[in-house]
């Protein structure tokens, strides 16, 4: 995960999250830190990362994106959230760190955290540069409660 500061110039590391969704425990999924992230920070949107194929196709993991994605657009809403392209950012990623001089032992460890960075980044700039939202909207479907006898 990667966090921007309040005036959505710059993006910085926040932490790695284990993948723990969907795990039939809403209180102790990964989506539930996200969202307690979201409360704390006072977040007024967040940006998921959709990875694409270098063609611009979607494929299983794009779908787990946007699955993922929605399920966090109904517990933080009204918060937004909006899908954006992650193309080749983990591979700019290991670049950097590489660069940076950090070992490839180390890069296991941050590299999730620095195409988080690079993907949030990027997100920020369009929207400063185009003077709107990047990306695409998750729309929140809100769920139907079911009824003892079936909906009705």
């Amino acid at each position: 995960m990667a966090i921007s500061d309040p005036a959505g110039i710059l993006a910085t590391p926040h932490e790695t999250l284990a993948r723990r969704w969907p795990d039939g425990h809403p209180d102790t999924d990964d989506v539930s830190e996200v969202v307690a992230l979201c409360t704390e920070r006072g977040a007024v949107e967040v940006v998921v990362g959709l990875p694409r194929t270098l063609a611009g196709a979607e494929g299983a993991a794009a779908q787990a994106a946007r699955t993922y994605a929605a399920e966090l657009a109904r517990r933080i809403a009204p918060v937004g959230v909006r899908l954006v392209d992650e193309r080749l950012t983990s591979v700019d990623a290991h670049r950097a760190l590489r660069e940076s001089g950090v070992s490839g032992r180390r890069q296991r460890a941050v590299v999730d955290q620095a195409a988080a960075v690079l993907i949030l980044q990027a997100a920020l700039d369009e929207e400063r540069s185009a003077g709107r939202p990047p990306g695409e909207p998750v729309i929140h479907k809100r769920r139907r409660p079911k009824m003892k006898d079936g909906p009705r």
